[in-house]
């Protein structure tokens, strides 16, 4: 879920307590490969919508049945071959027979609403009570079985969708080792770049981005915690949402830390994020903090969807902070900004936020502590045989190294278990002064300031090369604000650089996701900038 600008950002067999999984052999060994194989042919699904699927089954064209098995033929054409992205860890086994049987209610019901039929993908630290696993990307948690589904899986299931499979990640949402590459888990080996191979698919929810952008399901799940659905999906040329902190339930999600951790949608198109978006929302009594989004949710956020949404919107730039990080950014956003402008927007330039870059330290500390305490209640609610505690998971990653820590450490972890409990005076002043900095003087005081609708700036600079050695590249990100604060945040493709996607984010004040998604759809359809990957292997530099 976190960002590696903290420096946080084949599976080899299941074993016989892995369960029946469709488990998708990938190699792990990507620095020795110097040359990906050609990209696979052309994909008879690319680019359709949820909407396009819809009417399709409507039609008597697809059925979800055979959409089922179509994109499971395509993630077994790149996923593992071709350019081998890595995106998937496994196919769900029961994924045909489940399409199957929503085929049978369409019939003889009709269709349960957008998503019935649908095939969507979730990341891997996402826990369902099925034949799938639930790691974190992690060996040490195969086998272990969840004692349900996570709330948003439960309301995917109803809602018709067909869980299609897991996705890749950075292991344990990129938050074990302060020179990890983004993408890589012991499980999945190292998602790549769909734009170019030997590029970071930035984390860390990797692999839902890559799998959204390669055309490997309709849509994805993905979590943040900090840039974690963000920082991917502009990597990714693709659309996430990370929305208010509870509006989504956080119960059966693998932890980082319940004061910033969310689970968001993630799609080829705004209008596709704001469908997944609306079926997974709903107050759950398993976490407490849904309990402020109610009466605040929608359960159809495609209502924002206007084209001519930004007419009058102001929406603030907060140059001082967020430009002249990156040269190449700079000019897709300010492009970005004139296509904001022509569509009738208000640019506020600049309306800086004052307090950006004061409270990193005071994040860290807080991410430790509550790793530490949230991770602790995870695992001792899962079955025998899973490491119970935050220490009992060090002591297994040092027993195997050989699969857990041949990149990389696990000196995050390390710190975390040295914390103490959430009452220490230390982690509440950490705590205070997040909420202080990124709310209050933070988000809030700038857009009362200058009367603000929405903030935008680039979200991330294009994406760096993968370097399994020295771990993630520092690179620019704005998610970092929205993200503590527990605010939502929507980024869109903005362009690219030498062929690498850029994204442009629009973030604002809790339970404004519909105004964002507003002003998103509306600089989409102005834009219309996502051009489908094509599997390079490197960028045309």
């Amino acid at each position: 879920m976190s960002d590696g600008k903290l420096n946080r950002r084949s599976f080899i067999g299941a074993t016989a307590s892995a369960s029946a999984a469709v488990a998708l052999g990938v190699p792990t060994r990507l620095a020795e490969r110097t040359a990906p194989r050609p990209p696979a042919a052309a994909f008879d699904l690319d680019e359709v919508t949820i909407a396009g699927l819809q009417a399709g089954m409507a039609r008597g064209e697809y059925t979800a049945k055979a959409l089922a098995e179509i994109y499971v033929t395509r993630i077994e054409a790149v996923n593992a071959r071709g350019p081998e992205l890595r995106a998937v860890i496994e196919i769900n086994p029961d994924a045909v027979a489940i399409a199957d049987a929503l085929d049978a209610e369409r019939k003889a019901k009709g269709p349960r609403g957008p998503l019935h039929g649908i095939p969507v993908l979730l990341k891997d630290n996402i826990a369902t009570r099925d034949k799938q696993q639930s790691t974190a990307g992690s060996y040490a948690l195969v086998g272990a079985p969840v004692p349900r589904d996570a709330f948003l899986a439960d309301r995917l299931r109803a809602a018709g969708a067909v869980i299609l499979g897991k996705t890749n990640l950075s292991e344990w949402a990129n938050f074990r080792s302060t020179h990890a590459s983004s993408g890589w888990s012991g499980r999945g080996g190292q998602c790549r770049n769909p734009y170019a191979l030997d590029r970071t698919p930035s984390g860390s929810s990797s692999g839902s981005a890559v799998s959204v952008s390669a055309n490997l399901c309709a849509v994805a799940v993905g979590s943040e915690t900090d840039g974690s659905i963000v920082s991917p999906s502009s990597c990714s040329s693709i659309v996430g949402i990370k929305p208010t902190l509870g509006l989504i339930s956080r119960a059966g999600v693998i932890p980082i830390a319940h004061s910033q951790d969310t689970a968001g949608p993630m799609g080829r198109t705004v209008a596709d994020a704001a469908t997944l978006l609306g079926a997974m929302v709903g107050v759950d009594p398993r976490d407490p903090a849904t309990a402020g989004s109610a009466g605040k949710f929608k359960t159809d956020y495609t209502t924002f969807l206007d084209p001519r949404g930004l007419k009058g919107m102001r929406l603030g730039v907060p140059r001082a902070h967020y430009f002249g990080q990156s040269p190449k950014g700079d000019a897709l956003i300010e492009a970005a900004l004139q296509v904001l402008k022509d569509q009738g927007a208000v640019i506020v330039d600049p309306a800086d936020i004052a307090t950006l870059g004061k409270f990193d330290d005071s994040e860290f500390d807080v991410l430790l502590y509550e790793f530490k305490a949230d991770l602790n209640v995870y695992l001792s609610q899962l079955g025998p045989g899973a490491p119970g505690t935050l220490e009992d998971l060090i002591a297994w990653n040092a027993d195997h190294a050989d699969q857990e820590l041949k990149y990389f450490g696990q000196e995050l972890f390390v710190q975390a278990q040295g914390k103490g409990p959430l009452t220490d005076q230390a982690y509440l002043d950490a705590l205070a002064k997040d909420h202080q900095m990124a709310r209050t003087d933070g988000i809030d005081a700038t857009m009362d300031k200058y009367r603000l609708d929405a903030i935008v700036a680039l979200t991330n600079s294009p994406p760096g090369l993968i370097d399994l050695v020295n771990g993630d590249a520092g690179g620019f990100s704005s998610s970092t604000v929205a993200a503590v604060a527990g605010y939502p945040s929507v980024t869109v493709p903005a362009g690219y650089a030498f062929g690498l996607p850029v994204g442009i984010s629009f973030f604002g004040r809790p339970w404004t996701e519909g105004t964002l998604i507003k002003a998103a759809y509306a600089y989409e359809q102005a834009s219309k900038l996502r051009v489908k990957p094509a599997f390079l292997p490197t960028a045309p530099v």
